[in-house]
């Protein structure tokens, strides 16, 4: 194939069929699409086993890539998680008579044609189809070529549905993965109206200075836990073990631990045993590597300026020591990515600092990081965290897959 353009125009004629369905017809969709996916359990195994089978046992992403039957029954229910939800498009925002005599409505419209280009992680094919689908969009899947058989077998079952609702099946695009077409894809501004990049912060930042599309950032996390002087420690070690090893691969993990100097010596060996089973591998800076080293943490190394900020997707965390929130503030203003922030304490005056100073897209007071997640919001699914400010936030969900259209009606005014 030269060129994917013909793809995409496919794509952006195929979003009318989408955009005339009504509200219920769309979530019947998704309820017949979650029934394939329950009936194609041992199929969608198989063609993720494909995918498996080529991947290192090593590379981090593998647990991204995996599909078992826990997950796919859990894509079943948030297709039909997404199918309960309100529908956003068609919903009036205002509606008003001016002096001139004309009727104004501002309604909520679906964006058009939504591309998405994501790495190893085939769920996003369901999530972002899903999402789309309920609120009247058409989609552009460039997904990665570690998830090419997985993505072609769960597109292949969203085309059934299509085709039995009597939509055109290009409303779900999976492009082919060649990297040569990305660029194409950026630059497609006739038939794409929004680009969404989900994945390595190399990813994010390729797609941010290429695109001519209008983009909408998604993905890289670097994310902190501060525990101060007053938190409960034991609550806190169970916070940080949980946000560092629940799920390590995905983007609300824990990267960096801060921990007052006055608690450092008490809080940081209640980690080593879960540390420790799990295999985590700590870049301590000198006052907590002394700490850990005289306890007889095993996995430990000297850290360097670069593994603060650094986004490690794997058991792997950083940790600092810190004078005070003063100082965690500003190590995070430094070194955040503006995901997910976490502090740690019984302190209100201080608590309420951080929430209010922290800028992320998700603030936590005595919690993991681990729920930012637009399932967990009640959301439905994400196509991912947005970690920007205009248009969208934090879980990028189904209520923000429309913008606006102003719908004027008159009886022959003219102005002059």
């Amino acid at each position: 194939m030269e060129s994917i353009l013909p793809l995409l125009e496919q794509t952006q004629k195929a979003a009318a069929s989408v955009r005339n369905l009504t509200g219920q017809q769309r979530s019947d969709l998704l309820l017949n699409i979650a029934t394939q996916v329950q009936a194609n359990v041992a199929n969608i195994i198989a063609a993720n086993q494909k995918d498996l089978d080529v991947m290192d046992d090593a590379d981090p992403k593998k647990d991204r890539l995996l599909l078992n039957e826990q997950r796919i029954q859990a894509l079943a229910q948030s297709l039909r998680d997404v199918a309960a939800l309100p529908d956003p498009s068609g919903e009036v925002l205002l509606e008003r008579t001016i002096e001139q005599g004309l009727s104004l409505r501002k309604i909520a419209v679906p964006l058009g044609v939504v591309g998405v280009i994501y790495e190893s992680r085939p769920n996003v094919t369901l999530d972002v189809a899903s999402l789309c689908l309920r609120s009247g969009n058409a989609c552009v899947l460039k997904g990665g070529k570690e998830a090419h058989y997985s993505n072609l077998f769960l597109v292949g079952l969203i085309h059934r549905a299509l085709i039995e609702f009597d939509i055109d099946a290009a409303a779900v695009m999976l492009l082919p993965t060649d990297r040569k077409f990305v660029t194409e894809l950026l630059t497609a501004t006739r038939f794409v109206d929004i680009i969404i990049p989900r994945g390595s912060e190399s990813l994010i930042k390729f797609v941010r200075e290429n695109s001519l599309v209008p983009t909408i950032e998604t993905g890289a996390g670097v994310c902190h836990t501060y525990i101060e002087k007053t938190g409960d420690l034991d609550k806190a070690a169970a916070i940080v073990v949980n946000a560092k090893v629940s799920r390590p691969s995905v983007c609300n993990s824990l990267d960096t631990i801060l921990v007052d100097r006055e608690v450092a010596a008490e809080l940081l060996p209640k980690l080593k045993a879960d540390f420790i089973k799990w295999n985590v591998e700590i870049f301590a800076d000198d006052t907590s590597y002394a700490i850990f080293k005289e306890d007889g943490y095993p996995l430990l190394q000297h850290a360097e300026e670069e593994d603060f900020g650094r986004e490690f997707l794997d058991y792997k965390c950083s940790v600092k020591v810190v004078n005070g929130l003063d100082q965690a503030l500003e190590h995070i203003r430094a070194h955040s990515s503006r995901h997910s922030e976490a502090i740690i304490s019984k302190d209100e005056v201080k608590i309420e600092r951080f929430l209010r100073e922290v800028d992320a897209a998700a603030v936590y007071a005595n919690a993991s990081t681990r729920f930012t997640d637009g399932a967990v919001f009640a959301l439905g699914a994400e196509i991912g965290i947005s970690t920007q400010k205009l248009h969208a936030r934090g879980p990028f969900a189904l209520e923000k897959l429309v913008t606006e259209k102003w719908i004027v009606k008159g009886d022959g005014q003219v102005r002059w």
